[in-house]
């Protein structure tokens, strides 16, 4: 029902920054929450941060506030998650993900496995 496309990883030292994107398609844009979540080979995935499409509510966790910032394009059908000052500790798998809701001033949950749909994942590789 709905397509999820991760890109814009890439290699960068620490303190850089990356732009990544989720292009959403087959379903309706406004109605999903879309969150990024990130995979170290051998540990848990991670929430990092969602954002609500009906109303725009963003939530972020602890260890990216104040550096990550989740954004939406309505024109593109496109979520994105800019990340700045970035650390070696950022270095995963990102995912984004997501799940229809109806609630579209409330905050995406933390939780994966209220996300229905996953794209494949962007290599992000913070040297230092």
């Amino acid at each position: 029902q709905v397509q999820l496309v991760e890109s814009g990883g890439g290699l960068v030292e620490a303190g850089g920054s990356l732009r990544l994107s989720c292009a959403v398609s087959g379903g309706t844009f406004g109605s999903y929450v879309i969150g990024w979540f990130r995979q170290v080979p051998g540990k848990e995935r991670e929430f990092a941060a969602a954002i609500n499409l009906g109303g725009g509510s963003t939530n972020y966790a602890d260890a990216v506030k104040g550096r990550f910032t989740i954004s939406r394009d309505n024109a593109k059908n496109t979520v994105f998650l800019q990340m700045n000052s970035l650390k070696p500790e950022d270095t995963a798998v990102y995912y984004c993900a997501g799940y229809y809701s109806s609630r579209a001033f409330h905050l995406g949950t933390t939780r994966e496995s209220a996300y229905d749909y996953w794209g494949q994942g962007t290599q992000v590789t913070v040297s230092s």
